[in-house]
C-alpha cells in the first residue's frame, strides 16, 4: 500500500501498475504508470478524489480501509471519467454504499452510460460550486477538453491543494516516494513531455483556458491522477504545460524517416551531420520503423525543427512515416520549422504525400529534397542546402 499523508487531512491512496504494456492500448509504459487517488478528511465528511483502473481497485479499497476503518466515504469526486480513473467506481460504491458521486452534468451522463448507476447516487455541481466538509471547502473548477469534455479540477482553499485530473500528469510508476521532494524527478520530466504530447497535445487552447482559471489560486500541492504530487517543482511543471500548450518549442531538430533498404536512411543521417556542423546541438533522429510513435511525437512537440523523410512505398508514404504524419495532423502541431525529403525508384509519391500533410497544418516547408534511386553528388549538395535553410529559419539556438 503506497499511502502517504500529503498535508493535513489529505492522503494519497493511489496504486502502481507495473504490468500493463501500453497506456490506452497505444503508448508504451516501460516504467509503468500510477493511478492516483486521494482521501480528503473534513470534520464532518470524508471524500475520495477519483478512483483507479478496475484491475487495481482491490488495492485502492485496502488503502482506504487502512485509513478510515469501518467508517463510510461520503462523496466520490470524479474529476475525470476515463476508465483508468473511473473504472473502480462500481466496486468502491459496493464497499461504501452511502457515498454520493460528485460531478458535473457531463460526468454524470458518462457515469450512467459506462456503469448504469442510478440517479439517487449523484450530486451535480457546476463551475464555481463549493462543498463544505467541515474545516475544508472543495471548490470545483470546470476545465472541459483537458482532455475530455467533462474534465474538472477540485481545489481545497484551506490547504492550497489542487486536484487536477490528468493535467500535469506523467507516465511512470511511483518508486517509493509520492511527493516530488521525496524523489529524483528528472526522468519524470521527459515522461511529462511524452504524456502531454501523446495524450493531451491536441487540446492546447483548452489547457491555456484551464491555466488562466487557476493562475490566481494559492497552490501548495498539485495532485494529478498520474505521476508525482508536485510541491517543490510546481512552477517548473506549470511552465512546461504552459509552453507545450502554446506550442512553444525548445532549441533542436527532430528527424523522422522511413527507409526500406538504407538509401533514405543515408540521407537522414547526412542531414543530421550537416545540421551538427552548422551548430545545432540537440538533434533527435528516429527510424520510424523502429522508434515508438510515442517518442517520435514527444520529440516533434519538444523541438523547434522537424524534418520528415520517406521512401515511396506502393505509391504512398512509407506506412510508419504516414502514421507519424497523421499524429501530427491529429494534434494540430504548430510553430515548427519543417523540411521534407523523399526517395523513389521508378515513380515519385512519398514527398508529395508528406508535403500534403504539412499543408493541412498551415505550416510552410522551408525546403524539400527528393532523391531517385540512391544518393549522388547532387543529393549531398541538396542536403547541404536543406541544412542551410533549416538553420536559417530556426529562431531558437542552444
Amino acid at each position: 500500500m503506497n499511502i502517504r499523508e500529503i498535508t493535513d487531512g489529505v492522503t494519497y491512496v493511489g496504486v502502481n501498475d507495473r504490468t500493463t504494456d501500453r497506456f490506452e492500448a497505444l503508448w508504451p509504459l516501460p516504467n509503468g504508470v500510477s493511478y492516483n487517488s486521494y482521501l480528503v478528511k473534513g470534520k464532518n465528511k470524508t471524500v475520495l478524489i477519483d478512483t483507479v483502473e478496475i484491475g487495481a481497485v482491490r488495492d485502492l479499497i485496502r488503502s482506504i480501509i487502512n485509513q478510515i476503518g469501518t467508517k463510510q466515504i461520503d462523496y466520490i469526486v470524479v474529476n475525470h471519467m476515463e476508465p483508468d480513473h473511473s473504472g473502480g467506481i462500481p466496486v468502491v460504491l459496493d464497499h461504501f454504499p452511502e457515498a454520493k458521486i460528485v460531478g458535473n452534468k457531463q460526468t454524470i451522463a458518462m457515469v450512467k452510460g459506462y456503469y448504469g448507476i442510478e440517479d439517487d447516487r449523484f450530486m451535480e455541481i457546476a463551475d464555481g460550486s463549493t462543498l463544505d466538509i467541515g474545516g475544508k471547502t472543495l471548490h470545483f473548477i470546470l476545465t472541459p477538453m483537458v482532455h475530455w469534455p467533462e474534465t474538472m479540477m477540485t481545489y481545497i482553499e484551506e490547504n492550497g491543494v489542487l486536484f487536477t485530473g490528468d493535467a500535469f500528469g506523467t507516465f511512470g510508476a511511483l518508486n517509493g516516494g509520492v511527493v516530488d521532494s521525496e524523489m529524483d524527478t528528472d526522468w519524470y520530466r521527459y515522461e511529462m513531455y511524452r504524456y502531454y504530447s501523446n495524450i493531451v497535445g491536441k487540446y492546447g487552447r483548452f489547457v491555456q483556458r484551464a491555466l488562466d482559471k487557476t493562475k490566481a489560486l494559492i497552490i501548495n500541492y498539485i495532485c494529478s491522477t498520474h505521476g508525482p504530487v508536485w510541491h517543490d517543482e510546481i512552477s517548473k511543471v506549470v511552465e512546461i504545460y504552459d509552453q507545450l500548450s502554446r506550442y512553444e518549442s525548445e532549441a533542436g531538430v527532430t528527424i523522422i524517416y522511413g527507409s526500406m533498404y538504407g538509401n533514405t536512411a543515408e540521407v537522414a543521417e547526412e542531414i543530421g551531420r550537416q545540421l551538427a556542423a552548422r551548430g545545432v546541438r540537440k538533434i533527435k533522429i528516429h527510424n520510424a520503423s523502429k522508434s515508438s510513435l510515442s517518442d517520435m511525437i514527444t520529440d516533434a512537440f519538444r523541438y523547434e525543427g522537424l524534418i520528415v523523410g520517406s521512401a515511396t512505398y506502393s505509391m504512398h508514404i512509407f506506412p510508419p512515416v504516414e502514421q507519424f504524419m497523421i499524429a501530427m495532423e491529429t494534434r494540430e502541431i504548430k510553430n515548427k520549422v519543417i523540411a521534407t525529403f523523399g526517395s523513389f525508384t521508378w515513380a515519385s509519391a512519398a514527398i508529395k504525400g508528406i508535403n500534403d500533410y504539412v499543408a493541412k497544418l498551415n505550416i510552410n516547408v522551408v525546403d524539400t529534397l527528393e532523391m531517385k534511386h540512391s544518393a549522388k553528388e547532387e543529393t549531398f549538395a541538396a542536403i547541404a542546402r536543406l541544412a542551410d535553410n533549416v538553420v536559417a529559419a530556426l529562431k531558437l539556438v542552444d
